[in-house]
């Protein structure tokens, strides 16, 4: 089971800092990350981290403001979001796999673990 929590209501040029915690299960050997859902637009897979070797991966929107990384005695991954665009407005929801992707994890439709969302808005 996956947890996130962080979303929330900031200005453009604002950060925020998502959260993903896993239960029942440890993040090792697995691919974990977060897409996103804004009304209206295509789901866009964010980001992803590999476990295993710690390699992680973006989406082109994202590259040099978001930061994912992992903290193994949490067994949560965490999604740093700083300069914030309107843009970014959606719902953003963790997922993880099993196995390798690399960057192609960002493009899958289905996952064998995602939590529930949390809401990111930014206003301008």
């Amino acid at each position: 089971q996956l947890q996130a929590s962080g979303g929330g209501l900031v200005q453009a040029g604002g950060s925020l800092r998502l959260s993903c915690a896993a239960s029942g299960f440890t993040f090792d050997d697995y691919v974990i990350g977060w897409f996103r859902q804004a009304p209206g637009k295509q789901r866009e897979g964010v980001s992803c981290i590999t476990k295993s070797d710690g390699s992680t991966y973006y989406a082109d929107s994202v590259k040099g403001r978001f930061t994912i990384s992992a903290d193994n005695d949490k067994n949560t991954v965490y999604l740093q979001m700083n300069s914030l665009k309107p843009e970014d407005t959606a719902e953003y929801y963790c997922a993880a796999d099993p196995g390798l992707y690399g960057k192609s994890w960002l493009g899958r439709l289905l996952h064998a673990y995602w939590g529930q969302g949390t809401q990111v808005t930014v206003s301008s």
